[in-house]
C-alpha cells in the first residue's frame, strides 16, 4: 500500500515505514503529523484518485529537523568584473510514516 501525498509544493509517494526529507514543519522532534493532502491511495482494489481519497489521511512522526548540502550559485559578466558566490542550504524535517487511513 502507496500514497501521494503532497506537502510544501512538492509530491511524495510515500509507504507506511517509510522515511522521508519534506520542507520544515513546525513540531518537535517526537510530534506526530499529519498529511491530510493525499492526492492518491493504492490498496487492494488497485488505484484510488480524485474525491475519493478526500477523506485519506497519512499520519507520521517527527524524527528530525536538520539542513541539507550547501549549494554554490556563482554569477559572472564577462569584461565587466562582476563576480558573485551565494551558498544556500534547504531546511528539512525527517518524517517517518506511520500509516495511511482510508
Amino acid at each position: 500500500m502507496y500514497a501521494v501525498i503532497e506537502t510544501g509544493g512538492k509530491q511524495y509517494r510515500v509507504a507506511p515505514g517509510q522515511t522521508i526529507d519534506v520542507d520544515t514543519l513546525a513540531g518537535e522532534v517526537g510530534a506526530p503529523v499529519e498529511f491530510d493532502r493525499v492526492l492518491a491511495v493504492s490498496g487492494d482494489n488497485g488505484l484510488t484518485l480524485g474525491d475519493a481519497v478526500k477523506a485519506a489521511r497519512v499520519r507520521g512522526k517527527i524524527t528530525a529537523h536538520g539542513r541539507g548540502d550547501k549549494i554554490l550559485v556563482f554569477k559572472f559578466k564577462r569584461k565587466k568584473q562582476y563576480k558573485r558566490t551565494i551558498g544556500h542550504r534547504q531546511a528539512y524535517t525527517r518524517v517517518k510514516v506511520e500509516e495511511i487511513i482510508g
